[in-house]
């Protein structure tokens, strides 16, 4: 019976290598395979891919210069462009303050003018009309009295008041 024990894991083991063996076989047929696909992708990839990059790299080593040249200029104009709108800022700011000025003195001229009118005004009625009126009165009363001295018939007034009776009857 060891004999045939010993003949049994012989077998056994001789099946498992020749089962490791094709195995082998099939992974070594298999990565063959892959690596002529990956031989051919990258055959492809540097025929097409490659000078495309050299292609951008050469682009971009010109460009560069250029670019940097631009993004210098792009920062001092907008510098530039920020002190002119701050000095900007300054002048309107004060022309914004002086036109202010200017508005609150033109106000308060109006007003002392507006006020010395009224005072003119009133100095002008006070000096001129009431003595005028006086003046007037007084006329009128020497006037009335002078024409009652010498006899001349009455004034009848203006407003139609002093109609005698005859004539109201017709």
């Amino acid at each position: 019976m060891d004999d045939n024990l010993l003949k049994v894991f012989i077998a056994a083991t001789a099946f498992a290598v020749v089962l490791q063996a094709l195995i082998l076989a099939a992974l070594y047929l298999a990565v063959r395979k892959s690596s002529a696909k990956m031989e051919a992708l990258a055959t492809e990839i540097q025929t097409k891919v490659l000078p495309t990059v050299e292609t951008a790299h050469a682009f971009l080593t010109e460009v560069r210069p250029k670019l940097e040249s631009l993004t210098t200029n792009v920062s001092e104009s907008s510098t530039l462009v920020r002190n002119q709108l701050q000095r900007i800022d300054a002048t309107l700011t004060d022309v914004l303050d002086r036109t202010r000025l200017q508005v609150i003195r033109a106000d308060e001229l109006l007003n002392r003018t507006m006020d010395r009118v009224e005072e003119t005004s009133d100095a002008v009625h006070k000096t001129v009309i009431s003595p005028l009126r006086q003046v007037n009165g007084l006329m009128a009363a020497l006037s009335t009295g002078v024409e009652v001295f010498l006899g001349n018939k009455r004034r009848s007034p203006k407003n139609g008041m002093g109609v005698p009776h005859d004539e109201m009857f017709i």
